[in-house]
């Protein structure tokens, strides 16, 4: 099994040169802002962008940086690597720790911007809640539904997981196209 480093911006910045920054975010998320030069392979695809991922760790360059926003996507996506023999270093706090220290980002010439992962999931909980907090005014039953969410943002936040970011990953308009992903993967093989 590979080991995980992690590097803090400050070191980031000094060896982007040399590194093949993966941004594992969704193509939404990565459309607002990515290190210069990242390939965008959100972590649902992981698995299969694993050819690539091993053929760019190979490759005679300074290795394979994983970023995601705070940091915990791509911790998630170097222990998967680790576990397929792929050594990767994570980026300590994130494009967020990134761009709070001014370093540059780069977006797509003329892509969308959705929202960021964070702020889709606090729209969805609070308009679930919202609603089962009104719905529970004629069916006491639909209470349940607050329930179950704050539930589920305790759990998250135990965990440092979250399911229902998971969920909203899977959406149309934070997918990647097919033909995105295979340039990404072509890029990261040559």
């Amino acid at each position: 099994m590979a080991s995980t480093t992690a590097l803090t911006p400050a070191q980031a910045n000094a060896r982007l040169h040399e590194l093949t920054v993966v941004d594992v975010r969704t193509p939404g998320e990565y459309a607002s802002g990515h290190l210069p030069g990242a390939h965008n392979v959100p972590l649902d695809h992981l698995d299969a962008a694993l050819p690539a991922l091993r053929a760019a760790a190979a490759a005679d360059r300074g290795g394979l940086l994983l970023v995601c926003a705070s940091g915990a996507r791509s911790a998630q996506a170097s222990r998967r690597l680790a576990e397929q023999d792929i050594a990767a270093a994570t980026l300590t706090g994130g494009t967020t720790a990134w761009t709070r220290l001014g370093h540059d980002t780069q977006r797509p010439v003329g892509a969308r911007t959705p929202w960021a992962m964070d702020r889709q999931v606090r729209l969805a909980a609070g308009s679930l809640v919202l609603t089962g907090l009104l719905a529970g005014r004629r069916r006491s039953a639909a209470r349940w539904l607050s329930a179950g969410v704050a539930g589920g943002l305790v759990l998250s936040a135990l965990t440092n997981t979250c399911g229902m970011a998971a969920i909203l990953a899977k959406l149309p308009h934070n997918q990647p196209r097919a033909t995105d992903l295979e340039d990404t993967l072509a890029a990261l093989t040559g």
